[in-house]
């Protein structure tokens, strides 16, 4: 009966063999990573963004002086900084290019494990990952109860002319100052009710908040008008308590546009009132509707007469 026998030197080969490969599979165990970077970041005007990685030896045979820290991202390798708050945290400052959106990256870890006077290295990385850089993010709405007609400002960064605010899936008269500052005029929905308000646009969507719709109501001097063709006339329109910041709107429509020509109407803040001139278009009649008011709309018959 004939037996194979295995060399010395290949014993020794596949010694080494199975050395490396329980040392490369205790490499998770020895060295914890975390990564610590949130998945989305605020846009800010410097464009840098900062990486935290916290890095745990599981074992006291790992000294700290050899522990690199690296982020890799771009194709391009990056070494870590420790950070002044200690307890095994790095940190990385990297600023992205312009019209960036996304950042794909991932940590590598190279450190040393000493035992029986020789030191082992050992290298773990980590899963890549994404950050999100986000242009609009929005905090809270200014106030969140109000009349029809107020003007609410919402708090945050990011907007653009395309944003349109919603209560409960009805756009409000939406106005974007500046990257920075946005506003909204209630609109004419029915008051003594809680509305789920959302921000829509170029940047997608973003829940605002909840607001309450008070009640409120509007009188008009003189009640009806009638004019001739060009003829002008003024319209008071009165309301119950002064206008907040920004003044009430009054969203006035009509049914014959073609025989009224009038400007927008909103009372300013602090009055309690608000007079415009209103002059005949074609002739015809019909009526001026205001919505959100009192028991629910208010009318105003207008006639115009031929000259």
């Amino acid at each position: 009966m004939h037996t194979n026998r295995i060399s010395p030197a290949r014993k020794i080969l596949s010694s080494l063999v199975a050395t490396a490969l329980l040392v490369l599979l205790a490499g998770c165990d020895t060295v914890t990573l975390s990564n610590l970077t949130p998945a989305s970041m605020p846009e800010n005007p410097s464009q840098i963004y900062t990486f935290t990685l916290r890095v745990t030896p599981r074992t006291n045979t790992v000294p700290p002086a050899s522990i690199k820290t690296h982020i890799i991202t771009d194709g391009k390798s990056f070494d870590m900084k420790a950070s002044a708050l200690g307890g095994g945290l790095y940190e990385f400052e990297y600023q992205v290019p312009a019209g960036r959106d996304e950042i794909a990256y991932y940590f590598l870890v190279n450190y040393e494990t000493e035992g029986n006077n020789t030191s082992t290295p050992g290298e773990v990385y980590t899963d890549v990952s994404k950050v999100k850089i986000v242009r609009r993010y929005v905090l809270s709405l200014e106030v969140n109860r109000g009349p029809v007609g107020a003007r609410v400002s919402v708090l945050g960064r990011g907007f653009t002319p395309q944003d349109v605010v919603f209560f409960s899936g009805v756009a409000a008269r939406t106005v974007c100052e500046s990257p920075n500052a946005l506003s909204f005029f209630v609109p004419p929905l029915e008051a003594g009710k809680n509305y789920s308000v959302a921000l829509n646009g170029g940047n997608g969507y973003s829940p605002v908040g909840t607001f309450h719709i008070d009640p409120s109501s509007v009188t008009v001097s003189p009640t009806s008008l009638t004019l001739r063709v060009k003829e002008r006339q003024t319209l008071t329109f009165s309301i119950p308590n002064p206008a907040p910041p920004g003044g009430t709107l009054l969203d006035i429509t009509t049914d014959v546009p073609e025989c009224v020509i009038m400007p927008e109407v909103v009372v300013p803040a602090g009055n309690t009132s608000v007079t415009i001139t209103v002059e005949g278009g074609r002739p015809g009649t019909g009526n001026l509707f205001l919505k959100g008011f009192g028991a629910g709309e208010l009318t105003v018959p207008v006639t115009v007469a031929a000259r």
